[in-house]
C-alpha cells in the first residue's frame, strides 16, 4: 500500500523560506515519479515540481529559480525547498506519486497516489 505523508508547512513572511517534506512508502524503487502540487481556495490545482530517480526534474514557471525538488532515497523522503516566498505561494501543498517509466509531468491527472497536504501561508 502506497502512503505519502507531507510535513514542513507553516507561516512565513514575504521573502522567507520553507522546506516541505514528503515521506513515502510502498513505491517501487525506480519506477515512479514524485511531484508537488498546490491548491488554494477558489483556484485550480497547480503542479509545482516533479522528480524521478534518474535525475529528471521539472518545475512550474511560477517557482522556477526559487524552488528545488530533491529526494533522499535512503529515507524515502521527497523535499521541496522554497525560497523568496511570495503571498501568491500561499496554498495547501500536496505530494503525489505515480508508478511510471515516463519522464516527469506536472499534470495532476497523471498522478495516482496523493498525500493529505500541508499548508503554506506567506504574509506580506
Amino acid at each position: 500500500q502506497v502512503q505519502l505523508v507531507e510535513s514542513g508547512g507553516g507561516s512565513v513572511t514575504t521573502g522567507g523560506s520553507l522546506r516541505l517534506s514528503c515521506t513515502h512508502s510502498g513505491l517501487p524503487y525506480d519506477d515512479h515519479t514524485l511531484g508537488w502540487f498546490r491548491q488554494s481556495p477558489g483556484k485550480e490545482r497547480e503542479g509545482v515540481a516533479a522528480f524521478r530517480n534518474s535525475g529528471n526534474t521539472t518545475y512550474a514557471e511560477s517557482v522556477k529559480g526559487r524552488s528545488t525538488i530533491s529526494k533522499d532515497s535512503a529515507k524515502n523522503r521527497l523535499y521541496l525547498d522554497m525560497n523568496n516566498l511570495k503571498p501568491e505561494d500561499t496554498a495547501n501543498y500536496y505530494c503525489a506519486a505515480v508508478v511510471s517509466f515516463l519522464p516527469c509531468r506536472l499534470d495532476g491527472d497523471y498522478y495516482y497516489y496523493w498525500g493529505q497536504g500541508t499548508q503554506v501561508t506567506v504574509s506580506s
